[in-house]
């Protein structure tokens, strides 16, 4: 039976750890690992242009002994160009696999539900799951996860959808703060109540900085601005102006807390350069584990 990565929503706690536990053995052998993935061929599917996520798993599979093809916007045009459903059966035949980043949540599924090879999630509108993967990962590595707080400043947008997710089902608070009109997926936020619960941690939806922030363990922000919403750049430009991610919001947190960002970063607008390149930031680190939670993510999918 194939199985796919459209959500952590769908992910058992037990197979987030086993993600992360193979990306931690990927991470410390990393050219010595072996070729699980040989004659692999995997396909990377993109409606919108990409750095991380595309290097990535062009790198992680050819590492693993794979290789990837990566059809960029304007080529396939799933749903535009041809039915999406008559892609999903054509690649199907082709493929070992498939990473898709699209602008509609809905042509994942319904790429997933005509597939009978796996589909990954490498962005939609409402969650983007191998970033905060890899964001969790990461935290992993530098702290014990339950009982942490996580504050995310900014825009309740897909990576934001997805952190939640996850933190709800590892046992890290979190929090949001968002302008008014600019909160968290209000189906998302109810879907993890019960994960929440389940895990003992606290979800609050705030729409002031300073207490989202107020003793956070990790700050976490993303852009104002995503691809696709140019048009509302002066909009949101000045609704999301309180919410700069500088050094008097990080008064507020724990002294040790952990700054994030999953990139790009707008400097000046959503961060400060200060910051960014400060001694609290992990901003690299999580680009750099996006390769190991993915190679993880791989062999869990493609094997």
């Amino acid at each position: 039976m194939k199985r796919d990565l459209i959500s952590i929503k769908d992910l058992e706690v037990e197979e987030i750890e086993a993600i992360f536990g193979l990306a931690k053995k990927l991470k410390n052998h990393r050219k010595d690992f072996g070729q699980p993935l040989k004659n692999k061929i995997l396909a990377l599917v993109f409606e919108k242009p990409s750095n991380r996520t595309r290097v990535s798993f062009e790198v992680g599979m050819i590492e693993l002994g794979g290789s990837a093809i990566y059809i960029g916007p304007g080529e396939i045009q799933p749903g535009k160009r041809e039915e999406i459903r008559d892609v999903a059966r054509v690649m199907s035949r082709y493929l070992d696999g498939v990473v898709a980043r699209v602008f509609k949540h809905e042509d994942l599924i319904e790429l997933s539900r005509y597939s009978s090879i796996p589909i990954i999630n490498g962005l939609s509108n409402l969650e983007h799951p191998c970033q905060a993967l890899s964001d969790l990962f990461t935290i992993s590595e530098k702290r014990k996860l339950k009982g942490l707080t996580l504050a995310f400043i900014g825009d309740g947008n897909n990576v934001a959808n997805s952190l939640l997710y996850g933190c709800s089902k590892l046992g890290i608070n979190f929090k949001i703060a968002s302008p008014n009109g600019y909160e968290i997926d209000k189906e998302v936020a109810k879907n993890t109540i019960e994960f929440a619960k389940k895990s003992n941690s606290k979800i609050e939806i705030l729409n002031r900085p300073e207490e989202a922030a107020r003793g956070a363990d990790i700050i976490y922000t993303d852009v104002w601005v995503s691809m696709g919403q140019e048009r509302e750049r002066k909009e949101r430009l000045k609704a999301f102006k309180l919410f700069q991610v500088n050094s008097n919001l990080l008064k507020f947190a724990k002294p040790d807390c952990l700054i994030m960002h999953c990139l790009p970063a707008h400097r000046g607008e959503e961060i400060t350069d200060e910051v960014l390149e400060g001694p609290h930031s992990i901003v690299f680190d999580q680009a750099e584990n996006r390769l190991h939670v993915q190679k993880g993510i791989l062999i869990e999918l493609l094997i």
